[in-house]
């Protein structure tokens, strides 16, 4: 039995939706962005909520989320956490609040503008074609980096190759951080066995779908390096990658997965969160 298998939750949407559609963009000191982002995302032709996932960040950009949600009460939301938790939490957080409220398609994205929001138009498109989890990827045909140092992108590009040669996963950008769902992967995929709170994260997702079977696409994009804020990316950050994967593909082979409790006690924390 897979791993990460699990009974398929089944929730019971409470609230009426003007979208079915939504974007989860985790901040951490993004002053400089966030207003940007929400403006882009709620100006595409295509109807999208997008929720912020903001922990604590002492610049104020939970501030500009709550004046956006004043102008935008159905469309903008904020969960605001005690501190910084990590990215894999804060998606988890979001995928929970997102399908307790009945979203079909739920989406992650940077708030740097690394990833163009006007991209999510064709991401949903791939899904309603029939993709269970669409990425936008750096290194499929037509997609590329601009802006960014070599070594990043040597580092970024070696790594999706050590992904793929130790799972034996054939997506091309397993470390991509633009990615769409349909709603029952997030139902069917055990959450909390989630473990990593990093960037191995966004291999982690991607390793237990595609584990599970479900249909993943590739669709190329242009990532820029950001232009505003500061990269949050550190030297832990990449050490968890590096062991993750190995971790993953012997829980995969071993059946050995266990609950990630300290993972899930974060996410499943109310007392550390406001929502509104």
């Amino acid at each position: 039995m897979p791993t990460y298998s699990a009974s398929p939750l089944f929730f019971v949407p409470k609230y009426h939706l003007l979208s079915k559609n939504l974007v989860i963009v985790p901040t951490y000191l993004e002053l400089e962005n966030v207003g940007r982002m929400i403006d882009a995302v709620l100006s595409l032709p295509v109807p999208f909520h997008i929720l912020v996932v903001d922990d604590g960040s002492p610049d104020g950009t939970a501030e500009v989320v709550k004046t956006k949600r004043q102008q935008h009460p159905e469309s903008v939301h904020l969960l605001e956490r005690s501190g910084k938790l990590g990215l894999g939490t804060a998606y988890i957080t979001g995928f929970y609040w997102g399908l307790e409220r009945g979203y079909d398609y739920i989406f992650e994205m940077d708030c740097d503008f690394s990833h163009n929001p006007t991209d999510l138009v064709r991401l949903l498109k791939t899904l309603e074609n029939g993709a269970d989890l669409v990425v936008g990827s750096r290194y499929v045909r037509g997609g590329k980096c601009v802006n960014w140092p070599a070594d990043r992108q040597i580092l970024s590009y070696g790594a999706s190759f050590y992904v793929r040669l130790i799972t034996w996963m054939w997506v091309k950008d397993p470390t991509a951080g633009f990615v769409g769902f349909r709603r029952k992967v997030l139902e069917t995929i055990d959450l909390d066995k989630i473990k990593f709170i990093g960037y191995a994260f966004q291999i982690e997702m991607k390793f237990a779908a595609w584990v599970l079977g479900f249909k993943i696409k590739e669709i190329p994009i242009t990532f820029t390096d950001r232009i505003e804020g500061t990269s949050k990316m550190s030297k832990g950050i990449i050490k968890e990658a590096v062991w993750g994967v190995v971790q993953m593909k012997w829980w995969s082979l071993t059946g050995s997965l266990k609950h990630a409790e300290r993972r899930a006690k974060i996410v499943k924390n109310e007392a550390s969160q406001r929502s509104i």
